[in-house]
């Protein structure tokens, strides 16, 4: 009998550090679509709000933190990573586990805009896009989550069979931004 052994979407493609940026992947410990029955939203937000301290999001926004986020993840829908959905959620909403469906990583350095800038069609700037901002948008070729965690600081999801193609883009952005800021674009 063949051993399975399981590997993370970006296994053998992360970390990668180049310049002063940095690549990794993120790992939730389990990642839930979550997404209202009709009339059911307020009533939700107390749910999550009591069960994991964070309610849902506003359009293009995201609540909580690392270990415990809610990202709007399209229209009526969120994404809960970090716990694990409680039951209580599945009186309000439909839940489904997506913890094997994305590949999750994280852009980090003070050149993360400018990466994102050769990649994606929407300004990711600070002044426009701030701490909590997420957008649903394409990344290169793909459809992508892009979420600030930080001042200098990304999670990007997108599909898991894209995995090696973010990290191939992202990893060339990465090296023409150093270039251009050394000198040498």
């Amino acid at each position: 009998m063949a051993e399975l052994i399981a590997l993370t979407p970006c296994d053998g493609l992360l970390p990668l550090t180049i310049g002063r940026l940095s690549l990794t992947e993120d790992l939730p410990a389990a990642m839930t679509s979550i997404a209202p029955y009709a009339g059911q939203d307020m009533a939700l937000s107390t749910a999550l709000q009591a069960a994991h301290g964070i309610g849902f999001p506003a359009i293009n926004r995201s609540t909580g933190k690392a270990g415990s986020r809610a990202i709007w993840f399209g229209q009526g829908m969120a994404l809960l990573q970090g716990p694990v959905a409680a039951p209580v959620l599945a009186e309000f909403a439909a839940l489904t586990d997506q913890g094997d469906a994305w590949a999750v990583v994280r852009l980090e350095g003070r050149d993360a805009e400018d990466v994102l800038a050769r990649l994606v069609p929407v300004d990711l700037r600070r002044q426009s896009f701030e701490l909590g901002h997420t957008v649903r948008t394409e990344l290169a070729h793909m459809m992508a989550s892009i979420t600030r965690i930080g001042p200098d600081m990304f999670q990007v999801l997108v599909f898991r069979s894209m995995a090696r193609s973010l990290v191939h883009d992202l990893k060339v952005a990465m090296a023409a931004v150093t270039a251009r800021r050394a000198g040498l674009g």
